[in-house]
Formats: C-alpha cells, sequence, structure tokens
C-alpha cells in the first residue's frame, strides 16, 4: 500500500459503540452535515466524512494538540507537523486535525506510552504499514501519524502541505474536487477514494517540479 501523501488515511476500524457508514456531504460554512444515527438512535457515528469550507480555528487547534504532544514526548519526536488539508489556509477539508509525529525508527516504541497518555488511542488495525496510527479518545477530531524520519512517506505529507500552501489554485481545485465527489460517491468509498486519487498523483507531480525548482526541503517543525 501506497502512503497517502495527503495525510489523511485512517486506518484499522470504528471502535465498539459506533455505525458504521460511508456517507459523504460537502457542508458550507455554518452548514450542518446530514448525519445517519447509529443503531437506536444514540451511537455516535464517527465515520461520516464531511467536506467544509476553511476554518480559521484549525491553525489554533493544530498549536494546542502540538503542545500537547511535544510536552509528552520530549526529543522521541524529531518533528510534529500539522499536515493534510486542514493545514492549507483557505482549502475545503474534512474537519479533521491530521498531525505527523517523526521519529527516529518505529521500535523500540518509545512514542505510544507519551500519545497513549496524552489522550490517543493507537489502531493497530492500521494497514499503512509506513505509519504507526492513533486517534483521539475525545475532543477535536484528530488522527496522529507517526512516521520515519525521512522517509518517503513523511517527506511526501510535507511537500504537498507546502506545495498547497504556495499554489491556491490547486489548492482551490483540489478541494472543489472532493467536494464533487462527496456528492458523486456518498456510499462508494473505493469509487471516491479512487477518482481522488488521481487528483492527489497528479498534484504529487506538480509539487515533485515545485520541489525541484525551488530546492525544497522541509523547514523547521512546526511544534
Amino acid at each position: 500500500m501506497v502512503a497517502d501523501p495527503t495525510g489523511a488515511g485512517e486506518g484499522g476500524v470504528p471502535p465498539r459503540g459506533t455505525a458504521i457508514c460511508s456517507v459523504r456531504r460537502f457542508v458550507p460554512l455554518g452548514g450542518t452535515p446530514e448525519v445517519p444515527e447509529g443503531p437506536g438512535g444514540t451511537d455516535r457515528v464517527r465515520c461520516v466524512i464531511e467536506i467544509v469550507e476553511y476554518r480559521d480555528a484549525w491553525p489554533a487547534l493544530f498549536a494546542e494538540l502540538g503542545h500537547r504532544l511535544r510536552a509528552g514526548l520530549g526529543d522521541v519526536a524529531l518533528r510534529i507537523d500539522h499536515i493534510g488539508s486542514t493545514a492549507v489556509p483557505g482549502m475545503r477539508a474534512k474537519p479533521v486535525i491530521d498531525i505527523q509525529v517523526s521519529v527516529g525508527a518505529f521500535e523500540p516504541a518509545d512514542f505510544r506510552a507519551p500519545l497513549e497518555a496524552a489522550g490517543f488511542a493507537f489502531r493497530a488495525g492500521n494497514p499503512d504499514l509506513t505509519k504507526r496510527y492513533f486517534r483521539e479518545t475525545s475532543g477535536p477530531r484528530t488522527h496522529v501519524h507517526v512516521r520515519r524520519a525521512g522517509s518517503f512517506a513523511e517527506q511526501l505529507c510535507l511537500l504537498l502541505r507546502d506545495y498547497l500552501r504556495d499554489s491556491p489554485a490547486d489548492a482551490e481545485l483540489y478541494g472543489a474536487r472532493k467536494a464533487l465527489l462527496t456528492e458523486r460517491y456518498d456510499t462508494d468509498r473505493r469509487a471516491y477514494t479512487g477518482e481522488k486519487s488521481s487528483v492527489v498523483w497528479e498534484l504529487v507531480r506538480r509539487a515533485d517540479v515545485w520541489a525541484q525548482a525551488r530546492g525544497w526541503q522541509p523547514g523547521p517543525s512546526d511544534a
């Protein structure tokens, strides 16, 4: 499996007590998504994927989470970065804060206990072997992707983020494409992911050209 360069890609399965679904809707700023009820009308549906307008609160949410992670991980985390679509100002995105923690190695897993103590649950079912994946247990929806520093997957997430920040036209194109696909494939996860992937990899190609022209390298860690 090739890493998802957008930083998204959950991996694993929903925890017990949640409903399984694949509903996606574009939600205008201030709008309310259509969220089906779980069994009995009481379960929280966490698997719904919304595409919403950019929210000014996202950088502050990351800053708070990044501070918490840095305090717990210390030097175990070589980098802590805000990645994914919520890290690109003005871009439509799922309202999920994606955080990448870069470490020297997966074993020993010195990062696991601090992450769990900070309120993030390890998801052993993650199929992407280029990372270790954690999810929030409460609070804002958050994905923590632990990757090896300097690896292809780690660098690609940072490159695509920086390219989209510097290329608002492509950021708008990508956001609009995701919104369109949420309407076209409201129950077909595989088709949605497949069509989105073709756009993502075209953006990766453009980002590579951009990086070569500018001598791109990752800037300082975000936290």
